[in-house]
């Protein structure tokens, strides 16, 4: 009788221990921070495009405020807010390219990369395809193809980014 109590003991322990061992399963992460600042190296990219044509649109003044507001926002750090304020201008103005670039740039800083992807095409399928927005859009595309570690997808953003600058005429 004890030599089954204790099998019967030794079973229920054996498979309790064999339950704790089991490994957990893999939580969600969010990508680790890069060692240097993304959205600095894509606004970067934007400022050395030099194109013989650049766009600027014409800003309708409560954009301009929600925009420059959004900026104060990011500066100190609140991503959230930022993005509140694109959003809401963009209800003001749907169809610029810049306010969905600067969203882009506000997702890469909450670390929210497939969506940074996204805007930058977004942006890229609307806006001029050539001049300082196009590198930006291009350049945050590099940044999280290599976020992803694909290096392939990176090569070839930065392929595109080359086709955004336009280069003026001979003058002799």
């Amino acid at each position: 009788m004890h030599y089954l109590r204790f099998c019967a003991l030794a079973a229920v322990t054996a498979t309790l221990v064999a339950a704790c061992s089991q490994p957990s399963p893999p939580q969600a992460t969010r990508p680790s921070k890069p060692t240097y600042d993304i959205v600095a190296q894509v606004r970067a990219a934007g400022e050395r495009e030099k194109s013989a044509i650049e766009v600027a649109p014409l800003r309708d003044p409560g954009v301009q405020g929600l925009e420059h507001a959004a900026q104060s926002d990011e500066r100190a750090g609140k991503y959230d807010d930022a993005d509140a304020k694109l959003v809401q201008a963009l209800k003001l103005a749907p169809d610029a390219p810049e306010l969905i670039q600067d969203r882009a740039e506000i997702a890469i800083r909450r670390q929210d990369y497939p969506l940074a992807e996204k805007l930058a095409k977004q942006s890229f399928e609307m806006g001029p395809k050539s001049g300082s927005l196009c590198a930006r859009n291009w350049q945050t595309i590099v940044e999280m193809r290599l976020q992803a570690s694909d290096t392939n997808g990176a090569n070839a953003a930065r392929g595109e980014l080359a086709k955004c600058h336009i280069a003026g005429p001979n003058r002799f």
